[in-house]
Formats: structure tokens, C-alpha cells, sequence
């Protein structure tokens, strides 16, 4: 064990609680606990959103992959990070602002009917339990190495502490406890990024470079297939996603909405740069033998001393746990206002008892993510099996609905079978639980799509011939 990581770890997660302990506050109903009384500033929407989209595969993988395949690697988070905010801010923020709906399941409801409402709502609570559990894995396997726990332990004591604050303020709290964390991850990212820029030169790289025979380092287009697939299920998957749509819904206004949104894409284009830089310049520092764990764990690990290994280790636990909470959150939300009050007990939706259930909801969402994250252990798998949920499930329907009139149950309900299923299939082959394999992710997203979309037409050609016809 390296007892100063320890020491900081702890000393972090002090922090963490205290901030989020502090900014909480009594919660009369679900709004108060999930949308913190839609009171979020742009700075607030700004930070959080920020924070919590900026996670595991932004500073772990994306790193690792820039350190392998160069500048091509801004297309694994980063462009379709950047793409999705900025259509948000110009093209979905004000419509999904007008809608008066507290959840997406409110609004799948309003267009495709109470039935297409309960397959989403488990599409959706499923597809934030695997981006948990995604987070989880990441923490899990960072933190095993500097500590010398096991896995188990690893991924518990990050769950736990995500957990108090989470229970204790809601929202509000995930939102206080983001802008601290969001200052964390930065200062990590631009602090190791000078670093290795200083620490190396152009000329060593270029040379690097030539002498490995890398010679589509620099080359953007790099593997164009591969990556234009994960940027197309991240980008679809996030168009959908309830976190962004939760944000806008807490902002105190649209404008504070937009502003937020415009501000993250801005964020995004600066950090993600960042994090490609990092990869790139630390080729020097590795040539001839590659990191025998993650890039970063390497950096902190070798290269840094005791206090800047301590604070880049605190950077990425932050860059994790702002999206483990987050992830956690929007699933309770899923659980408890769209399962438990529509489905299971819909006449205790008033009860008092409210934000009970809502701390009831967060436990389970924690504890299956938790389930999730012990069957896998690569963190791009296991978020890219949760884009390929909302990519291929609920894009086609989701995005529809916010624009069309009327309503059209078998449009939105094949659509979401015929998608659904085929990811559900994909994730079951994934976990070798199915006799038969099928394409892996990302290659899978296109078949999966093109089956929601072909059973959104079929079914809107029968909505519209019934309807005729009555």
C-alpha cells in the first residue's frame, strides 16, 4: 500500500462529504430530492453538467487510447461529447424546457401511451445501472493498485461515500459536490498536461513517433469506421440520456438552460483536448515499453512525486465519483417517480413518503449497479453496452417526441422493442449468457438502429391506417 495515497484518498473524501453534507437541504417531495426545486444557476448547470459528464473513459481510456493511436482518440468521447451539448443548447433545450413533464417517461407516456412509458422507464433505469456500474469498474480498478485492495473493497468505499451525501441532499448536493470536483479534475488535467509538455519536447515526439512506426499518429481520421461508430452510439445514446434532460429541467430558467449547455460544450472542447494532448506527449515517456496498467496509473505512479502523484490520484477519483453520483441519482429518479409510484403502488404518488422512497430507490439503483460492475472489468465495454441501451432503444422514438403531436403507441412501442431487444441480446452475448454471438460494440450499433427505425415507420404506417380506419 502506498500509505500518502491512502492520506489524500481519505482526506478527499472528507472533503467531498462535507461539501455535499452542507449544501443539502430538507426536501418536502421527489422535485426537491431530483431536480433540486429547479434552481440551478447557468454556473451551477455549467459545473455539474461538466463534472459529471467528464468521467472514467474521459481521463482513464481516452488516454490510453491517444497514447496508442495519437489525435484519433478525440473521437472516443470527446467529439460526441462536444456534438451533443451544442445540439442541445441550440436545438432541444428550449422545447424540452416548455414541456411540463418531470421525467422522459412523463413525455414517452403523453406520445406512445402508458405501456411504451414501462418499457422505456426499465430501458432507461437499465441503461443508467450499467452507466453506473461503469463508473464503479473505473474506481475499482484506479484504485486497487495504489492501495492494494481488492476489488470488492475498491469498488465499496467510493460507492459508500457517493452514497452519504447522495442520500443526505439529493441534487443539491450531487450539484456542490461537482463544482468541487469539477475544480479537482481540471487542475489535474491541465497540471499533468504542462508537465508532460515541458517535461518532453516536439522534436522527441516526432522522433518517437518515427522510430515506432506509428504513422497515423497525427492522422484525425484514423480508423474512421471504428471511431465514427462509438462517437455515433455516445452521440446518440447521450441525445437521449436522462442526465442532460434532468439538467435542463433543474435550471431556474431556459436561458440558464442554454448558457450552462454552451458553456460545457466549451469545457469539453478545452478538456478533451487536454486529455489527447496527455496521451500523445507521454509516448516518450513509455517508448519501448508499454504501461503495464492504465496510462495515468502509471504517470502517478512513476513519474510524479508524492504530492503531485496524490493530487492527479484525487483528480481522476473526482473525474469518477461526479459521474457515479450523478448516474445514481438520474437511476433512483427512474426507479422510483416511473416504476414505483406509475407502476407498483401509483396510488401513494402523493404520499409523504416521498423522498423515502426516493433514498429507497438510490440504494437499489447502487446496489445493482454494483451487481453490473463485479461481471465486468473494461471500462469501454461496459459504457459502450449502456450507449448501445439508448442508442438503439430510445433514440429513434425519444428524439420523435419531442417535435411530433398525437399520439402513436405502436410507433413508439415497436421501435423500442425491435431496438431494445437487439440490445438486450447484445448485452446478454456480452456477458456470454445467450447461445449465439452477435456483432460486438460498436459494430453493433447500426443493426440495432436500423431495426428501431424500421419499427418506428411500420408502426407509424399502422397508427395511421387504423386511425383512418376507425
Amino acid at each position: 500500500m502506498r500509505p500518502e495515497f491512502l492520506f489524500f484518498l481519505l482526506a478527499y473524501f472528507a472533503l467531498v462529504l462535507l461539501v455535499g453534507l452542507k449544501f443539502s437541504r430538507r426536501m418536502k417531495n421527489l422535485e426537491d430530492y431530483f431536480l433540486a426545486s429547479r434552481s440551478l444557476s447557468p454556473w451551477l448547470v455549467f459545473l455539474s453538467l461538466t463534472a459529471s459528464w467528464f468521467g472514467a473513459t474521459s481521463i482513464l481510456v481516452t488516454t490510453d487510447e491517444a497514447f496508442r493511436v495519437g489525435l484519433s482518440a478525440f473521437w472516443l468521447v470527446g467529439l460526441p461529447a462536444v456534438a451533443t451539448v451544442l445540439v442541445f443548447a441550440v436545438f432541444l433545450a428550449g422545447p424540452i424546457r416548455r414541456l411540463d413533464i418531470l421525467t422522459l417517461s412523463d413525455l414517452v407516456e403523453r406520445r406512445y401511451g402508458a405501456l411504451v412509458r414501462h418499457l422505456a422507464s426499465g430501458l432507461i433505469a437499465w441503461y443508467m445501472i450499467v452507466l453506473a456500474a461503469s463508473q464503479m469498474v473505473a474506481l475499482g480498478q484506479f484504485v486497487r493498485p495504489f492501495l492494494k485492495l481488492p476489488y470488492f473493497w475498491s469498488l465499496s468505499a467510493g460507492t459508500g461515500v457517493v452514497l452519504i451525501y447522495l442520500l443526505s441532499g439529493g441534487l443539491r448536493s450531487v450539484a456542490a459536490t461537482d463544482v468541487l470536483q469539477c475544480f479537482f479534475l481540471s487542475g489535474g488535467v491541465i497540471g499533468l498536461s504542462v508537465f508532460l509538455v515541458r517535461s518532453s519536447s516536439a522534436t522527441v515526439l516526432f522522433e518517437v513517433v518515427r522510430r515506432e512506426g506509428k504513422v497515423d499518429y497525427f492522422h484525425f481520421f484514423f480508423d474512421l469506421e471504428r471511431n465514427a461508430l462509438i462517437a455515433l452510439s455516445f452521440f446518440l445514446a447521450w441525445t437521449i440520456s436522462p442526465i442532460v434532460w434532468q439538467r435542463i429541467q433543474s435550471a431556474r430558467s431556459e436561458k440558464a438552460a442554454r448558457q450552462g449547455l454552451a458553456g460545457a460544450a466549451g469545457a469539453f472542447v478545452f478538456l478533451y483536448g487536454l486529455v489527447v494532448v496527455i496521451g500523445v506527449f507521454a509516448l516518450p515517456f513509455f517508448s519501448g515499453r508499454p504501461p503495464s496498467s492504465t496510462l495515468v496509473s502509471e504517470i502517478i505512479a512513476a513519474k510524479l512525486g508524492p504530492f503531485g502523484g496524490g493530487l492527479l490520484f484525487v483528480a481522476v477519483t473526482a473525474a469518477i465519483l461526479s459521474t457515479l453520483d450523478t448516474a445514481l441519482n438520474t437511476a433512483a429518479l427512474t426507479f422510483s417517480r416511473d416504476i414505483f409510484f406509475r407502476l407498483l403502488a401509483p396510488s401513494r404518488r402523493a404520499a409523504s413518503s416521498s423522498v423515502g422512497a426516493a433514498r429507497a430507490a438510490t440504494l437499489l439503483a447502487a446496489g445493482l449497479a454494483f451487481v453490473v460492475a463485479t461481471r465486468f472489468e473494461s471500462i469501454l465495454q461496459t459504457l459502450g453496452l449502456a450507449s448501445e441501451i439508448m442508442a438503439e432503444g430510445l433514440f429513434v422514438p425519444g428524439l420523435a417526441m419531442i417535435f411530433m403531436k398525437g399520439r402513436h403507441a405502436l410507433a413508439g412501442g415497436l421501435s423500442l422493442i425491435l431496438g431494445g431487444g437487439f440490445a438486450m441480446a447484445s448485452f446478454l452475448s456480452a456477458l456470454n449468457i445467450v447461445p449465439f454471438e452477435l456483432p460486438a460494440w460498436p459494430f453493433s450499433v447500426p443493426y440495432g438502429l436500423a431495426l428501431s427505425l424500421l419499427g418506428f415507420c411500420l408502426g407509424l404506417a399502422l397508427d395511421r391506417f387504423l386511425r383512418r380506419s376507425l
